[in-house]
């Protein structure tokens, strides 16, 4: 039964990471092809040497830190506050579900159009209010990498939300209700309870936005194109412009590879962080 799942891992994830691994180990250019030849590591040191590629690796750390904290921290609050049962909560709910809908490249194009200085619905009378620069807010190097996050976030929190709120109506009721006889007021409930049992939750929140907002590309592309100057380039536009755009095949599935061992060991970090709170929280 677990059979068709296997064979739809195997081809779209394996096989091409596979294929990309062994792509990385040679110096293949699509425009000279006649240059073709293997190079083992040298592609990688290569990269880990490339000013460009440490930079666009801190941009990418920071980006990935700040959205998955506010996206964790926001989507708590969501679904704390669409706990309780009624109408308008139901309602809420719904609605939070369009942001997910919207493409994330349609979303980058949205506010890119938005938050111009000119003519942005947003951008003109936040510039006419001078309470942004008047390149705009994606066209400053000091506000672009931020603009971005809380486009991100604005994006992708409903989603945390609605994994969190799952957590929380699948606690059960006889705890919640021993700790309310116990004299345990919201504070106490929410970090000696709450939070504990809510450790699953927030794993699988944590692990697929730090999976998916590391290898960030189609939303800062269509908003900013990693500019202005390198302020917004994640590793991503970089692997995919080495690829794509300077045909360098070997040297971009490098930059790819390197990525997937980051997003490895920050999920490797993860889990032995929560493992930790976990065993903590069940010897109290």
């Amino acid at each position: 039964m677990a059979a068709p799942a296997i064979i739809h891992v195997t081809i779209f994830a394996v096989y091409p990471i596979l294929r990309g691994a062994g792509f990385s180990l040679f110096r293949m250019n699509l425009m000279q092809p006649w240059l073709h030849r293997f190079v083992g590591l040298r592609n990688y040191t290569d990269a880990l040497s490339d000013p460009a590629i440490r930079h666009s690796l801190a941009v990418t750390l920071m980006f990935t830190a700040s959205c998955v904290a506010m996206e964790l921290a926001l989507g708590l609050c969501l679904a704390l506050l669409l706990w309780t049962d009624n109408r308008f909560n139901r309602v809420a709910t719904i609605l939070m579900l369009v942001p997910i809908t919207v493409t994330p490249i349609v979303v980058g194009l949205i506010f890119r159009a938005l938050l111009d200085p000119s003519f942005g619905l947003i951008g003109y009378w936040l510039t006419w209010a001078h309470l942004a620069p008047p390149q705009g807010l994606l066209g400053d190097t000091h506000t672009a990498l931020m603009t971005m996050m809380a486009v991100d976030v604005w994006e992708w929190a409903p989603l945390a939300a609605l994994i969190l709120l799952a957590g929380l109506k699948s606690l059960p009721a006889d705890s919640l209700d021993a700790a309310a006889i116990d004299g345990a007021g919201p504070v106490a409930k929410l970090g000696r309870i709450i939070l504990p049992m809510m450790l699953p939750s927030i794993f699988l929140v944590l692990v697929l936005r730090v999976t998916d907002v590391f290898r960030t590309y189609d939303i800062v592309f269509a908003a900013t194109g990693g500019g202005p100057g390198d302020s917004t380039n994640l590793l991503m536009l970089d692997a995919v412009k080495q690829g794509l755009q300077f045909f360098d095949i070997g040297y971009g599935s490098a930059i790819s590879i390197l990525m997937t061992l980051a997003i490895a060991i920050l999920a490797g970090v993860i889990i032995l962080a929560l493992r930790g709170l976990d065993r903590r929280y069940n010897t109290l």
